[in-house]
């Protein structure tokens, strides 16, 4: 990138930060002839005390910030609306400090439950539960999807093996509650599955691109579609309402018709609704869409440097591209050409990149749970986009398909265990550090083999001297004895013929039938000093007691090859 692109994306930046600031909820309808085009002050009017709000997007994906904005001044202003239920399939809080994020309505009185399956960025809601004063409920992104497809076609539950032995599962663990034991139980047990249900969807809120003057929606450029139509089919079943926030008003037949305008019963425009985190749907980013007009690579340099701008987003180390190289290699030796692989947050970004610079990207088709297939996942603050993605479909499309068929799944972890459990929900105590599967638990569900990425200790330091790794100093183990709470079941998950890997700084674990096996080590880690006396996870070798070391390559990346299964 040089220095002219990076000028327009820092200045890209700073009109979207000017724009959070001076927002204007009563900026009025560019179509005054239509009844179905409020300003978001109106629009807001349309939800009332005790309504199921359910919004669409993850991440920095989808903001409706305008309407979240509105309904937050009502209820400051007249005490209404008040005692929602927000319903999300998670991620779309901004910790405490990015606006314009769902945390607008995390309010006491205004937000008093709160159903999501990832609830690390939701700090207002995490701090009113912690408070006393907003209910929190779990159930995993994919089934979160299919539930709001089965509410459109009038159903109001969902069965599936997904989260059976895990922390869901009432006979393993809480089940759907996540600050308060005595609040509702939304999953029972059904004949060996898992019965999920959600409350009724009242309302219905998503940003879409655009609408033309009489009202249909199109999704064209859009960098997600999420939840949308079927929050909007389930509203609409239910008897209830479809608000939608658009960045542009276009010609009919601009594109097919995503939503016909007897759908919708609220268009909200406003010039400054975002296609995605800091960028508008006026001045969208193609490579974020199936029209990308950019190559991959330039578009992995652009969100590199919006990342680098970002204090929140985790600086990746020399010894972190040697792990990402490790899971690579370890993704591509259990899957052959062809295989349809899901990509979790966190280090498991990296190893993406890692496949696509060995030119084997066009041999896999990479997927992440926002519904985006194809291309490279943007990492960091754009994860659930992709740079020059093949498709973009909802996400219980997305889900559908997984289930249908996913060879392979990334995914990042928080503690692993002596029967090979992974903890990736609980960080510690208390609502205030809870954080939930998000898809995690679907995509374990569906996958045949299975890749955990994971740094080897916690606040450790691991540094590289050319082809070697070296443990400066030792953190708080992740390998432990037992982990906090169960997010995948191990045993259940080798049971059902899945293989399962554990790829680390040190070196790589396979889940095998005589327990947690070592099977490959990095250059310059000592087995006894760095791994045995480091971990109090039980810890098998393999027969011959010395588990091979992975090439120097893998650490220094000079040479460093992948190779398919099965390949010489």
């Amino acid at each position: 990138m040089n220095w002219w692109d990076r000028t327009q994306i820092a200045a890209q930046l700073a009109r979207a930060a000017l724009a959070w600031l001076r927002h204007d909820t009563s900026y009025p309808s560019p179509v005054p002839e239509n009844p179905k085009f409020l300003s978001a002050r109106d629009a807001a009017t349309l939800v009332r005390d005790g309504d199921v709000v359910a919004v669409s997007g993850m991440g920095g994906h989808q903001h409706a910030s305008i309407i979240y904005w509105a309904i937050r001044e009502a209820f400051e202003a007249r005490g209404h609306p008040a005692g929602l239920t927000l319903l999300n399939v998670g991620g779309q809080g901004g910790r405490g400090m990015a606006p314009g994020t769902l945390e607008e309505l995390g309010r006491p009185g205004l937000c008093t439950r709160f159903i999501t399956s990832h609830f690390e960025t939701f700090h207002a809601m995490l701090d009113l539960a912690e408070a006393g004063q907003c209910e929190l409920q779990c159930v995993p992104f994919g089934v979160l999807t299919f539930l709001f497809a089965a509410q459109a076609h009038g159903k109001e539950s969902v069965l599936s093996h997904t989260g059976v032995g895990t922390f869901l599962d009432p006979r393993v663990g809480r089940g759907s509650p996540v600050a308060d034991l005595d609040d509702e139980q939304l999953i029972t047990v059904h004949r060996g599955a898992l019965r999920y249900r959600i409350p009724k969807i009242d309302v219905a809120v998503f940003n879409a691109p655009a609408a033309d003057r009489h009202g249909n929606i199109y999704v064209r450029r859009c960098a997600v579609v999420g939840e949308s139509a079927e929050l909007a089919r389930a509203a609409r079943r239910n008897g209830g309402k479809v608000i939608v926030n658009v960045g542009l008003i276009v010609e009919e037949g601009y594109d097919h018709i995503f939503l016909p305008a007897d759908m919708i019963d609220a268009v909200v425009y406003h010039p400054d609704t975002e296609q995605t985190a800091g960028v508008f749907h006026r001045t969208y980013w193609p490579m974020f869409t199936t029209e990308s007009d950019i190559s991959i690579e330039e578009g992995l340099a652009r969100v590199r440097f919006i990342n680098s701008l970002i204090p929140a987003i985790a600086r990746r180390t020399p010894a972190d591209a040697a792990l990402a190289r490790l899971a690579a290699t370890t993704l591509v030796a259990n899957v052959p050409k062809g295989a349809v692989v899901s990509i979790g947050t966190g280090l498991p970004e990296q190893v993406a990149p890692v496949v696509f610079d060995a030119g084997m990207l066009e041999d896999l088709t990479l997927l992440v749970e926002s519904g985006v297939v194809g291309g490279l996942p943007a990492p960091g603050v754009y994860f659930g986009a992709g740079l020059c993605p093949d498709e973009i479909v909802s996400s219980a499309e997305l889900f559908k398909r997984c289930v249908a068929r996913l060879d392979a799944t990334c995914l990042g972890v928080l503690q692993v265990d002596s029967l090979g459990n992974v903890n990736v929900s609980k960080r510690g105590d208390g609502p205030r550090h809870y954080v939930g599967p998000g898809g995690f638990i679907d995509f374990c569900e569906a996958a045949k083999t299975i890749v955990f990425v994971s740094a080897w200790m916690h606040r450790g330091e691991i540094t590289v001297n050319g082809g070697r790794l070296r443990v400066i100093k030792r953190g708080t183990p992740k390998f432990v004895e037992e982990v906090d709470e169960i997010t995948f079941n191990g045993p259940r998950a080798l049971k059902a013929g899945k293989r399962i890997s554990y790829v680390t700084h040190v070196g790589v674990f396979e889940l095998t039938s005589r327990g947690m096996e070592l099977t490959h080590v990095m250059p310059g880690i000592d087995v006894r000093e760095d791994i045995l006396n480091c971990a109090p996870m039980k810890i098998v070798l393999p027969h011959s007691r010395q588990p091979p070391h992975m090439p120097r390559s893998i650490v220094s990346g000079q040479g460093f090859t992948l190779r398919w299964a099965g390949s010489a």
